[in-house]
């Protein structure tokens, strides 16, 4: 047998909330009803995805979408500005490049020393 002794309070709470969701959201995907699939026909998401990029007027055999132009430019600087920036760092590392240690002269203590 054994001594211990089972303590129900306030610190059981977050649990008790937790199993109560699940059991929530659990009773909700069972009993949902879920209507049957449907796609686009024959409309190429493909082309509709570039469409939107551009934000070009929709054409026909297209699913209609909202325009990205402005975000697609602005990923486009940040790639630029990555490239451009990786670029510098590697010309950068081709000239003299000295190390930021000391002769040994100059002895601190910290660390693990």
């Amino acid at each position: 047998m054994s001594n211990s002794s089972f303590r129900i309070g306030r610190h059981l709470l977050p649990g008790v909330i937790a199993v109560a969701l699940f059991g929530v959201m659990a009773a909700v995907f069972l009993t949902a009803s879920i209507g049957e699939p449907a796609g686009f026909g024959n409309a190429s998401v493909i082309e509709s995805i570039g469409f939107s990029l551009l934000n070009i007027a929709d054409a026909e055999g297209t699913v209609p979408t909202e325009g990205f132009l402005a975000a697609f430019i602005l990923i486009a600087f940040a790639l630029d500005a990555a490239l451009d920036g990786s670029i510098m760092l590697a010309r950068r590392e081709d000239e003299n490049v000295t190390d930021l240690r000391s002769e040994g002269n100059d002895r601190r203590k910290g660390g693990d020393e």
